[in-house]
């Protein structure tokens, strides 16, 4: 199968959708300020450091693409024709009221505003909402947004592979976890690229990783460290890997020589509560329910104490995004919405287990495109010194 960028026709769509949702929401259109949301709406995918670019979308009339002078070249592609520029920031008017005055008094949804101009920018817009729409129109993902999820978990799921085939022999060369992360993202990133590299130049591709190992691997985001992972102790790696700018993750929790009784179930119990995420995302329950039941199979198996963090998060064009896997977020879970299932079980001073996989909430079952954990029962789980 081949895979390239989103076409300029998928944006074009996204624009009518974000233009719909501002309509219904009686505004007269959208000012897109946030990178995600602007790459959402146009295929860009820059970054102008601390100068702010913006997409408006008007519900009649043509979109606009705010940027700074210094980029102009870089709007060739995205299929909007009415360029406006700005010298230089922070200017004599912060380039985000510019862009209010450059739109005119209207009925306006910004996804993201500094505090300090709050005053000023309601003095500009007939009215000011700061919901984040177009957020809410990325959460469920399209076919095309789906496909090159898929493939990046395939990338993640390499990282993994390489770690449990040559972490063996890495360790007993005295390799420290820097050095097991070294070997398996060389391998993982020389293969993303080779595949994909010419065809996604100018979007975000790439693989981030961790690999930590004994009590500090009760850390939920411990340090790499030059540390040599010791007999009987257990190593955490998560992966994240991106392909034309749409995460996936896969991570999972590694033995040095065969696991113990105890942990052994205490990664059954994880299992568990992946199974139970995944079950109550098949039921579609809202989300903060979603991670009520995952999180009750840890507190069932006794583990309650070493629960540090909620069950997941979304994942699309950016890591981390809403909807959350969380207490405090009730948004209904629907078909296309991405997810993490991270069960994760932390006993300061003495160990540390994760796994991640990613979820895709279907019309059926639930799937998973991340396949480490499912080709690798718990029992081969492990490196073998």
């Amino acid at each position: 199968m081949s895979f390239a960028p989103l076409p300029a026709s998928f944006h074009a769509a996204a624009r009518d959708r974000l233009r719909a949702r501002a309509e219904a929401a009686g505004l007269d259109g959208l000012l897109l300020t946030r990178a995600p949301n602007i790459a959402y709406a146009s295929g860009l995918f820059l970054s102008a450091n601390e100068r702010p670019m913006a997409v408006w979308l008007p519900v009649t009339g043509e979109p606009v693409l705010f940027m700074p002078g210094l980029e102009r070249e870089n709007a060739e592609g995205t299929g909007i024709a009415d360029l406006r520029l700005y010298d230089e920031f922070p200017g004599d008017v912060p380039p985000i009221l510019w862009m209010l005055d450059e739109i005119g008094p209207a009925r306006i949804g910004i996804d993201a505003l500094e505090a300090r101009l709050l005053d000023a920018a309601r003095e500009r817009t007939a009215a000011l909402d700061l919901t984040d729409h177009a957020m809410r129109e990325r959460a469920v993902k399209r076919p095309e947004e789906l496909a090159l999820i898929r493939e990046a978990a395939s990338f993640a799921d390499l990282f993994l592979r390489r770690l449990h085939a040559e972490g063996a022999d890495i360790v007993r060369q005295g390799g420290t976890e820097q050095d097991l992360m070294a070997d398996a993202m060389a391998h993982a990133r020389g293969a993303l690229l080779t595949k994909h590299r010419d065809a996604f130049a100018g979007t975000p591709l790439g693989i981030t990783a961790s690999v930590h190992s004994g009590p500090r691997a009760a850390l939920p985001h411990g340090a790499v460290l030059p540390r040599v992972p010791q007999p009987g102790e257990t190593l955490i790696a998560g992966i994240g890997a991106s392909l034309g700018g749409y995460h996936a993750e896969s991570g999972v929790t590694l033995t040095l020589g065969a696991a113990s009784e105890e942990q052994v179930r205490i990664m059954r119990a994880m299992e568990a509560c992946d199974e139970a995420a995944r079950e109550a995302l098949d039921r579609r329950l809202p989300c903060d329910a979603v991670n009520r039941a995952a999180l009750d199979a840890l507190r069932a198996a006794g583990l309650g104490e070493a629960i540090r963090h909620r069950i997941g998060h979304g994942m699309g064009l950016e890591g981390h995004e809403a909807p959350w896997l969380a207490p405090g977020d009730a948004t209904p879970t629907a078909s296309g919405m991405v997810f993490s299932s991270e069960p994760g079980v932390y006993r300061p001073g003495r160990d540390g287990y994760r796994t991640i996989n990613t979820l895709i909430a279907t019309d059926g079952a639930t799937e998973i495109p991340s396949r480490f954990q499912s080709d690798t029962p718990i029992d081969a789980r492990v490196i073998a010194i």
